[in-house]
């Protein structure tokens, strides 16, 4: 398993954004603006490789010179729950504390909140709803 930093626009930033597509927008109907993926332009794409097959993904997305916010968060489906969400978290959150944030921040799904506090992220404030479902923001001091 490889974890790595992907360049925005490279080969595997289009499946990164078939990734993300497929787990996080079709399911409830949404799609990607070419306004949204270029507005990625500037932020950390996380993505886990075996051989060259994409397992997971993730974004940083700089908010102010000490938070970064994580986002977009997939792993292929069937391979969830063996350990590629955990090991993308550590990745992201090592690359956000070697660029000198102290903090990262999410919007959560709510049926993925037991994960995150598993890695030691607290809830803040109450539920919301954001493209259509249930979330928490959720952030961790690193």
């Amino acid at each position: 398993m490889a974890v790595k930093i992907i360049d925005h626009g490279s080969k595997e930033y289009k499946q990164m954004v078939d990734l993300r597509y497929n787990m996080l927008r079709k399911p409830l109907g949404l799609t990607f603006s070419e306004e949204e993926l270029e507005a990625e332009k500037n932020n950390i794409h996380l993505c886990c490789f075996d051989d060259d097959k994409l397992e997971g993904c993730c974004m940083l997305v700089s908010k102010d010179n000490n938070t970064v916010q994580l986002r977009q968060m997939a792993v292929v489906s069937g391979l969830q729950g063996k350990g590629i969400g955990r090991v993308l978290m550590q990745f992201a959150e090592n690359i956000a504390r070697d660029r000198g944030f102290k903090k990262l921040i999410m919007h959560a799904r709510k049926t993925a909140v037991g994960f995150y506090e598993k890695l030691g992220y607290k809830r803040i404030g109450n539920e919301f709803l954001e493209v259509t479902i249930p979330h928490y923001a959720m952030e961790k001091a690193l």
